[in-house]
């Protein structure tokens, strides 16, 4: 600020013994207060460098150092699990779309999984990242990343239905979908099926996705256990998919990041091998070291449990979180 418009916005200010202001009154004592005379359009003025200032502030971000792996297992033949991501190095893209992170659980015979998951996640990647078709932008609150994250989710799945229908060999054709988006320090989470979102925050895990599950519609409602949903032969029945038939209900969650935060997306194939105790265990080490020890860690963990299903592990650790009050620190880096 030019020290013309610092004037103008000074009420008061404190001279020395050589003399006051220009204008002031002095005080007794070596210290003279004085109050300067200012005009009301050089006040504004000053006011507004300080609104423009504010509003062209960068807002606060974290950084992220992340890894990610992904298993066949011991009994599947192939994998229909798949991981993605996409970190744009723009500042406005960063500003407006932030990063993702994703984890797909792909269904149905003669490769329809695979093909499911993959296409999924390609088709959520470019709709969240491409133009919106109300040309609207993600707002500094975050809300509208929850309805471009659910905009992205439906455009995957009338991709995948058609796809089944033009194709009725691949019938039961569909996939989870688990996409994290950090912008800024808000993290928000598009969620379909029963692979899962996990934050790890000081001592505590917790899921912060719910499973669209049978079984796990009847621990909400009161029919069931959770110790017997966990042993259930329904547990891995699905209650909403993308591809599956009707329209497509996503649920958004969000969460204020922290310094220290752990985020694990996984399909099922790691949920339903390790017990929370084991995932907060190896979720608690990514703190200190290099995450992709954490996925390694997971998914052969997983693995020397059965290995019965794909495994899929997408770690993110919160190394810290600036402030954005630094115009010359950049945008947000990844590690």
């Amino acid at each position: 600020m030019s020290s013309s418009s610092a004037a103008g916005l000074a009420v008061a200010a404190y001279g020395d013994a050589a003399g006051p202001m220009s204008g002031g009154a002095a005080t007794a004592g070596n210290d003279t207060e004085t109050t300067a005379e200012m005009e009301a359009g050089e006040l504004e003025r000053g006011w507004a460098i300080v609104r423009g200032a504010a509003a062209t502030a960068a807002p606060p971000h974290a950084v992220i150092a992340w890894g990610a792996r992904s298993d066949i297992g011991r009994v599947r033949e192939n994998n229909e699990d798949k991981f993605d991501f996409f970190l744009p190095d723009d500042a406005d893209t960063l500003r407006t779309r932030g990063r993702l992170w994703a984890v797909a659980d792909g269904m149905g015979g003669h490769s329809a999984g695979q093909i499911a998951s993959e296409a999924t996640l390609k088709t959520v990647i470019r709709t969240y990242f491409g133009g919106a078709s109300d040309g609207t932008e993600a707002g500094a609150d975050g809300e509208d990343v929850g309805e471009r994250l659910r905009r992205a989710l439906r455009e995957a799945h009338a991709l995948i239905s058609r796809a089944a229908q033009q194709f009725p060999e691949r019938g039961g054709m569909g996939t989870t979908a688990t996409i994290a988006v950090v912008r800024g320090d808000a993290l928000t989470v598009g969620h379909v099926g029963d692979s899962r979102a996990y934050l790890l925050r000081g001592d505590t895990l917790r899921q912060i996705t719910n499973d669209h599950s049978w079984v796990e519609e009847q621990v909400r409602r009161g029919g069931m256990t959770r110790a017997e949903a966990e042993k259930s032969p329904y547990r891995n029945v699905i209650t909403r998919s993308i591809g599956m038939d009707g329209a497509l209900e996503v649920d958004v969650v969000r969460e204020a990041l922290r310094p220290g935060d752990v985020l694990l997306l996984c399909s099922d194939g790691l949920s339903g091998s390790l017990n929370s105790a084991l995932l907060r265990e190896h979720l608690a080490r990514a703190k200190r070291e290099n995450p992709s020890w954490a996925a390694l860690r997971l998914v052969d963990a997983a693995n020397e449990a059965g290995g019965h299903d794909n495994i899929t592990a997408v770690v993110l650790t919160v190394r810290r979180v600036d402030d954005g009050s630094d115009p010359a620190a950049g945008p947000p880096v990844v590690h």
